[in-house]
């Protein structure tokens, strides 16, 4: 406890000599949250995990950046343009941008951001020496060039609709190059960019702050001045348990996510507010782009799971409301459409299987009749943590004639085997790795076999194959949706997988913090944030 309260204790004194026009920061613009795994670097290179990338979202931007509803916005981009071919991808650079002040920069400690600044940010991720886990981000690119000081383009070996969803990720971020490359500064720990909040100081392990930075470029759609406040502080308490208690108290303004130490203290059992918190704060959800399903390897040698009507009867043979409720707390969203999410544009509302008692009965007696009236079996390969909702399927599922065996295995163990096709059927979840369906619809092309690629039930479908190309070429993006829309039916139906629930994303804050938003890759974005008295 002495802990908590020196940490809690310094992060409040750094901001005695804070001053803003020689005003001391009031603590209504100040927005605090508490980061228990900790930041290993604040450069965007190694925005690797959820801690660095929170950071790096405040201090960094790209060329495009997308709205809570992951649509691609211009950012340092004003706009661009996309060859016929789909190869290459031109920016036009906004010219009213600057990076945040550092004496690095010289006598006038700034300048303009330049289309020059982007391709040394993109070809640094690329650079060996640099090591960036962000590169895969640009494995497509053969080229990436300046024009001139307002314009840069981007060349490709082969189309990709996702690119620029790619491009939005904080890997993509803009950097400057003599603050980057002199040996003087380290820019892991004193990064400079053109993001809402510029750094001020970090005392790993005890506290990160962000200051205002009164040149950022963007406004509201009130035209006001972004950001609204003054500062953000992060702690960095290990426990999540100590950081809820801070944040019960209103020395924090925001938690996200559910962790056992506080989940049933905060939550009803259908996912609402305990009454004791209604008065004090306010809980925000929203779809995460987690898709959490069971897989059959189609082509193993398992013949009960090879048949359709199998396949069929075991989606159609639970109640997916009822296992949110009952094993989830309320949070999340019945799967009963395909493997695309809630919240990722080309998700198609109730193209897949609805609780459906008797027609799963009957897909199960016509299959028995057809196999001399053999016992079904299936065998779940899972591993602990899903142990209560194998249970739960298992119940369920013998109503309707199929004896399910449920095989608990390490994570890693079943990853294993999932890839090399020792299980025939099995648990498995995909978050995506960028906004765009194709991430989710990889899965099933048969040019994506495990363990070469991310097709662990090895399907193969002729039409989907042909769609999942023609997905590649179509630079319309509401056209290119309606072909995304089109591959789910078809697989949803083929049913070489049980989609569960999807994810949300839930995040708690005190009253008075308005303005947060919330969006389906759980990005903090701060620069809208309004705090009150």
């Amino acid at each position: 406890m002495i802990k908590i309260i020196l940490v809690i204790t310094t992060l409040s004194l750094s901001f005695v000599g804070c001053k803003t026009d020689k005003t001391t920061t009031a603590n209504h613009l100040i927005f605090r949250y508490n980061e228990s795994a900790n930041i290993s670097s604040l450069d965007p290179a190694f925005s690797k995990n959820q801690a660095n990338i929170w950071a790096v979202n405040q201090i960094f931007n790209g060329l495009v950046q997308l709205n809570d509803s992951l649509e691609i916005k211009p950012d340092l981009a004003k706009n661009w343009s996309i060859s016929a071919d789909a190869l290459t991808y031109r920016f036009i650079i906004r010219d009213d941008i600057y990076f945040h002040k550092h004496i690095g920069f010289g006598t006038d400690s700034t300048r303009k951001v330049k289309a020059s600044d982007v391709t040394y940010s993109l070809n640094r991720l690329l650079d060996p020496n640099v090591a960036s886990p962000g590169g895969w981000i640009l494995q497509n690119v053969t080229n990436i060039e300046t024009v001139n000081d307002s314009v840069m383009q981007i060349k490709l070996q082969k189309p990709f609709p996702a690119f620029l969803g790619l491009l939005s990720m904080k890997y993509a971020s803009v950097v400057p190059k003599e603050i980057i490359e002199n040996p003087n500064i380290d820019f892991r720990t004193n990064p400079i960019g053109t993001g809402p909040f510029k750094f001020k100081i970090w005392e790993e392990n005890v506290k990160l702050v962000l200051r205002k930075n009164p040149m950022y470029h963007e406004k509201n759609n009130a035209g006001e001045q972004l950001p609204h406040l003054e500062a953000v502080a992060i702690s960095f308490l290990p426990d999540k348990q100590a950081g809820f208690l801070q944040f019960i108290q209103g020395k924090l303004d925001f938690i996200s996510g559910l962790d056992p130490s506080y989940k049933d203290d905060i939550l009803t059992q259908k996912g609402e507010l305990q009454s004791k918190y209604q008065d004090k704060i306010n809980m925000i959800t929203g779809p995460y782009l987690n898709t959490e399903y069971l897989g059959f390897r189609m082509d193993g040698d398992d013949n009960v799971v090879k048949d359709k009507r199998i396949r069929q009867a075991l989606n159609l043979g639970f109640d997916r409301k009822k296992l949110i409720t009952y094993l989830r707390n309320g949070i999340g969203t019945a799967a009963t459409s395909g493997v695309i999410p809630v919240g990722l544009p080309g998700f198609k509302d109730n193209i897949g299987y609805d609780f459906d008692t008797e027609k799963a009965k009957k897909l199960v007696l016509d299959y028995k009749k057809e196999n001399g009236n053999k016992p079904v079996i299936v065998n779940l390969a899972t591993n602990a943590s899903y142990v209560d909702i194998a249970e739960y399927l298992q119940r369920e599922w013998q109503k309707i004639g199929i004896d399910c065996k449920v095989d608990v295995t390490p994570p890693s163990t079943l990853r294993q085997a999932i890839a090399t096709g020792k299980v025939s059927f099995f648990r498995a979840s995909w978050i995506a790795d960028y906004p765009d369906s194709e991430n989710y619809l990889s899965l099933f092309s048969d040019k994506n076999f495990a363990p070469n690629g991310p097709n662990y039930t090895h399907y193969s479908n002729s039409a989907y194959n042909a769609l999942y190309q023609a997905a590649f070429l179509e630079t319309d993006t509401e056209k290119r949706h309606i072909l995304y829309q089109k591959m789910d039916e078809i697989m949803i139906q083929d049913a070489p997988i049980i989609p569960l629930f999807y994810d949300k994303v839930v995040r708690f804050t005190g009253k008075n913090v308005t303005d947060l938003g919330i969006n389906p890759l759980n990005l903090l974005v701060l620069k809208h944030v309004k705090k009150t008295n």
